[in-house]
């Protein structure tokens, strides 16, 4: 609780990167009806091995994290630097401008009961600020989202993205209409010097 207004006090939002020995949770959450509708994933250990294992293995570039709340697994993020994956930067920028040095983000809540407490704008601004250290330097996070995800564009608000774009996108759920909004959030301070 907090000492000054009586709410509960925001979890503390930890990322550490996901290994092989968090794949059956992560398979649970993915089973779960409410992760299962916008991550159209095999929540088989088959599947999540064919999805995640080579993140894990850093045999892929984008980087899985396992997203802790007050030290226990809430959630995942992906950290995508879009450039490691032109196909989509190139889709994406038929939307909106995709500067070099940009990032993505994908992020989900897998416990049932923490959906709708706030928590994924702590997730998103927990992500984005991981982003921002060495050696990665991202500088900016570009996420688009499946239009009728309320939900999850409502918690980039919240997190601080603002909207810079609405166009069609490949969905990667096949019942979802193409149209996506895309956020986007620059990295605070002065300019980098160009990126390589």
């Amino acid at each position: 609780m907090s000492a000054t207004t009586g709410e509960p006090a925001a979890p503390l939002i930890a990322l550490r990167t996901l290994t092989a020995a968090d794949f059956p949770l992560l398979g649970q959450w993915l089973a779960h009806p409410h992760v299962a509708r916008w991550w159209n994933h095999d929540p088989s250990p088959e599947g999540v091995e064919r999805h995640f294992g080579a993140a894990a293995r850093g045999e892929e570039p984008s980087v899985d994290r396992l997203v802790l709340a007050d030290g226990e697994p809430v959630g995942l993020v992906q950290q995508v630097r879009l450039a490691d994956y032109p196909d989509y930067r190139d889709e994406l920028s038929g939307v909106v401008e995709v500067p070099a040095g940009a990032y993505t983000i994908d992020y989900l809540i897998g416990p049932p009961e923490r959906i709708g407490r706030g928590l994924g704008p702590l997730v998103i601004a927990a992500a984005v600020e991981d982003l921002w250290r060495a050696p990665r330097s991202a500088r900016c996070v570009i996420v688009p989202v499946v239009a009728g995800n309320r939900r999850s564009w409502r918690a980039l608000e919240h997190a601080g993205l603002r909207r810079v774009g609405s166009g069609p996108l490949e969905p990667d759920h096949p019942q979802d209409d193409p149209l996506h909004h895309v956020y986007r959030i620059d990295r605070p301070g002065p300019p980098l010097t160009p990126a390589t």
